[in-house]
């Protein structure tokens, strides 16, 4: 099986569209996001809910032939391109505009991690999963000197 090629929760493959008959992943996850909106205030808005996992996979699949032939390095200078764009909306920028470069900085770290194959979701599990790095909680009581 391919690395890219995943079940949902429900069994429903992950897959390039057309690839083996399955469906495209934005109709999974048109249906995932139906299927993830659980609390009162997600249900209200207009907006989505998407995993990282899902992200990591609409990524995959609309760049990632592009981003591999582009390489880590390649990559990696597009990423901090895109995090001066976000220092830059931080600092004098409309809400609309953060939104848009904190998108465009999670977008191209995700690529990264694609052309490393670095799943997100695991490596985000791992360190921060069972609370903070440093001191084991959720509520994070380090020293506000060092890090985290």
């Amino acid at each position: 099986m391919r690395p890219w090629l995943q079940k949902s929760g429900d069994g429903v493959p992950y897959a390039k569209h057309g690839e083996l008959g399955e469906p495209s992943l934005r109709t999974v996850l048109l249906a995932n996001r139906a299927s993830t909106m659980t609390s009162h205030n997600e249900a209200s808005s207009s907006s989505p809910v998407v995993s990282l996992a899902d992200f990591q996979r609409l990524i995959r699949e609309m760049y990632f032939e592009k981003d591999e032939a582009r390489g880590i390095d390649g990559t990696f200078m597009w990423l901090m391109e895109e995090v001066g764009e976000l220092a830059a909306a931080l600092r004098s920028g409309s809400h609309e505009g953060k939104m848009e470069e904190f998108a465009d900085v999670l977008a191209w770290l995700t690529t990264i991690a694609n052309v490393a194959n670095v799943d997100l979701s695991e490596a985000v599990t791992r360190k921060y999963g069972s609370g903070c790095p440093g001191c084991g909680r959720f509520v994070c009581i380090c020293d506000d000197a060092g890090k985290p």
